[in-house]
């Protein structure tokens, strides 16, 4: 039986840069274009969508599930071992534990929020 194994962020950054896995990216693509992992192989695909876009991806590639903080990429690894997958990992902390590792970042400060508290977080108005 398959498990899903938790990597800490060096680990993951490690494997990543040696080409011996690839990141998958599960939070919702509005999150994804502010701060993005920086790393040679990572695809993106929300975790909603994971279970149908799964056959479209290779069984025998070590994917890395992250997201924003770790809570929920470890479901999308789960989902990709279910789907028949040899080997899926989780990113332990996600991309908060990422950057303060001091690991890769790429941000696109037009796609910043703006809001005085979580629940109003918006997309700030993009200038013309």
């Amino acid at each position: 039986m398959s498990f899903v194994e938790n990597l800490g962020s060096k680990e993951a950054y490690e494997l990543l840069v040696a080409g011996d896995a690839v990141l998958l990216d599960v939070r919702a693509l509005y999150l994804q274009d502010f701060k993005c992992f920086d790393v040679p192989r990572c695809l993106q695909i929300p975790a909603k969508e994971l279970i149908k876009r799964a056959t479209d991806l290779s069984k025998d590639v070590f994917y890395i599930c992250a997201d924003s903080a770790g809570i929920f990429s470890k479901n999308s690894a789960q989902t990709l071992l279910d789907a028949g997958f040899i080997k899926a990992g989780n990113l332990a902390g996600g991309l908060v534990d990422w950057e303060l590792a001091g690991l890769p970042v790429r941000t696109d400060i037009d796609e910043r929020f703006t809001g005085s508290c979580m629940c109003q977080l918006k997309k700030r108005a993009k200038k013309l």
